[in-house]
């Protein structure tokens, strides 16, 4: 199964120069990189990413992700799936550009 994070351009940038991240501030702060599923995608972006530009999602495969992947009740009751450890370049099946926010994102043949 196939997961989501959306990063912005500061974060991929770092993520890129160094092959890790430890997520956002907010994962950061919360102590688990926030992913979310194909079909919760549009809504977390509206929510945390309305009017931002250069956003890039990080495809991931949950098989790869190992043990520290876990489901949590979070927006809405809904399930989604947090990590637990830092994130690494190998963890990554395929990058999505996304030059700005919209509706049709979730909808592309390239996720």
């Amino acid at each position: 199964m196939e997961i989501y994070k959306v990063f912005r351009k500061s974060e991929i940038a770092e993520f890129e120069k160094y092959g890790f991240s430890r997520g956002s501030q907010v994962d950061i702060h919360d102590g688990y990189i926030h992913f979310s599923c194909k079909d919760q995608l549009l809504e977390t972006i509206i929510k945390h990413f309305t009017n931002e530009k250069d956003l890039t999602l990080l495809v991931c495969d949950t098989k790869k992700l190992g043990d520290k992947l876990i489901w949590e009740k979070s927006r809405g009751n809904s399930i989604f799936p947090h990590l637990y450890r830092t994130l690494y370049a190998k963890d990554i099946k395929r990058q999505v550009f996304v030059a700005e926010q919209q509706d049709s994102l979730i909808s592309k043949e390239n996720l």
